[in-house]
């Protein structure tokens, strides 16, 4: 669907070498704009006509090198890595400079990298967010945001979104509260509905809720990248999940899925249970891990 949908599959939005830009996205760049842009770069593959198309001759090597060659580069270069954060790092880095790039990468060598871009790796690089964070992914919404998440959302640039996976950051993996640095969990939950699902990156949206955190050692990190403070909880926290999810309708209308992503089990219940009449919302701890036991005794009963 050229104006996106929920039946988008990889397989339609999927870019050519030959294409001037990504179909996934809706704007188009040129000249030094294009190349800062992930959602348009080929980095070494834009063509003599290309080059020329977009006013980026000269501002690339002349070599054209194709996105099959550059995977074999960079694939090499991942597996030289004996640090799996390393490895992390650099998928984040070449996400943020050539998403098309980083979505074949995912797509050729999933059994290799679903580890890297998601658990187990995900969890060592939620804990070091603060240490390795680099540019920004996601939209962070937090308490100083109150009477404001509207004008937040707004913020980000892409309009169509389909899909919201968002967090609090209180129950990371088995991490326990890691506040602002979940971020690497919804960043990487929604990378795998691209790569495996087919969801379009530009109808996308990971986002983080702080609220704070009771992590002292956070707390107490010169690094940390979210608000000070002990974690809020009460009325103060739901009327900021309220005014999110109020916002979210407003902004993105009702067919938008929101994923509620690794809250505590005493929030995630609620707000599942709050929010399940009047919005499309999910979470896949509850309403998916839950019902593995019950499968596999199906399966095992045949």
């Amino acid at each position: 669907m050229a104006g996106g949908g929920v039946e988008d599959v990889y397989g339609e939005d999927r870019a050519t070498e030959e294409q001037l830009i990504t179909p996934w996205s809706f704007s188009v760049a040129s000249g030094h704009q294009l190349l800062r842009d992930p959602r348009h770069n080929k980095g070494l593959a834009f063509t003599e006509a290309e080059r020329d198309a977009h006013y980026i001759r000269g501002l690339l090597p002349p070599a054209i090198v194709s996105q099959e060659h550059q995977e074999k580069k960079i694939m090499h270069n991942l597996r030289s890595y004996t640090v799996p954060l390393h490895r992390y790092v650099a998928m984040m880095d070449l996400q943020e400079r050539n998403e098309r790039l980083f979505y074949k990468l995912l797509i050729d060598n999933v059994e290799e990298l679903l580890p890297v871009v998601y658990t187990p790796v995900v969890g060592e690089a939620c804990q070091k967010y603060g240490s390795i964070y680099r540019r920004p992914q996601g939209l962070y919404i937090s308490l100083k945001d109150k009477g404001k998440v509207l004008e937040v959302l707004k913020n980000w640039p892409e309009r169509s979104i389909q899909v919201i996976v968002v967090t609090d950051g209180e129950r990371i993996l088995g991490l326990g509260d890691l506040g602002c640095q979940g971020m690497g969990i919804p960043v990487g939950k929604l990378s795998l509905y691209t790569a495996l699902g087919g969801v379009r990156p530009s109808a996308c949206l990971p986002i983080t809720i702080d609220v704070g955190t009771n992590n002292e050692t956070l707390l107490n990190d010169e690094y940390y990248i979210g608000l000070r403070q002990r974690r809020a909880t009460g009325e103060e926290y739901h009327e900021l999940l309220q005014e999110f999810m109020n916002a979210v309708k407003q902004n993105y209308g009702e067919k938008v899925l929101v994923q509620f992503e690794d809250f505590a089990n005493h929030n995630a219940f609620d707000l599942l249970a709050k929010y399940s009449k009047s919005h499309l919302v999910f979470n896949d701890d509850i309403q998916v891990l839950h019902s593995f036991p019950y499968c596999w005794y199906q399966v095992i009963t045949r």
